[in-house]
């Protein structure tokens, strides 16, 4: 089987990252990025979703965490894409319910090759931890769109902020492993009728 990793670098004028990642890992992780409750929410998606990850930025946080929160996005979805592939063999649709205490997220998503968001979070407050939760909308969707995938992200229930954040990143990270996990019965098959993906 041939090794599904990536690495990807992105500079701008605003942010300088760089990602690898293993998609048959064990879920370690490497994390420098200015922004510590998003590690601590990309640490989710790495530990559930089994994959190795190393994310390294330099933003612009002297202006706000917009510009590294969502360039990290898009090329977290650009290492995966290309980690994946052609996508013959996977399962390429994946889903997960998540529970933390009074909080539940469910997470469903497809590698369509077509980048498609729908995120529904009633947020209880602005900020976690100081950072702006506006921002997971353009952290997923600077995912979706460069890792091409159809994305619905649902928090169901929760009182608690953090607890809400954190059951979609564990559900995304669930949801994640199963879709891009291979299929034996499926092997060298491209999972669509179109004969593409």
């Amino acid at each position: 089987m041939a090794e599904r990793k990536a690495q990807v670098e992105r500079n701008t004028l605003e942010t300088q990252i760089s990602v690898e990642v293993n998609l048959d890992g064990t879920g370690q992780v490497k994390m420098d990025t200015g922004l510590p409750f998003l590690e601590h929410m990309l640490d989710q998606i790495a530990r559930h979703g089994l994959i190795d990850m190393d994310l390294k930025a330099i933003g612009d946080l002297d202006i706000d965490d917009h510009h590294t929160a969502e360039d990290l996005g898009i090329t977290l979805g650009q290492a995966v894409s290309k980690a994946i592939g052609d996508k013959k063999g996977i399962r390429r649709y994946g889903h997960a319910y998540v529970p933390l205490d009074e909080a539940l997220s469910r997470v469903v998503l497809d590698f369509s090759g077509r980048p498609g968001l729908e995120l529904n979070i009633p947020y209880t407050r602005a900020t976690v931890g100081g950072f702006d939760v506006d921002l997971f909308q353009e952290f997923f969707q600077g995912f979706v769109n460069h890792a091409k995938v159809t994305l619905h992200i649902d928090n169901l229930r929760g009182t608690n902020t953090h607890h809400q954040i954190e059951t979609v990143f564990k559900a995304f990270g669930r949801a994640l492993r199963m879709a891009i996990e291979l299929d034996e019965r499926m092997a060298g098959i491209m999972p669509s009728t179109k004969g593409c993906l």
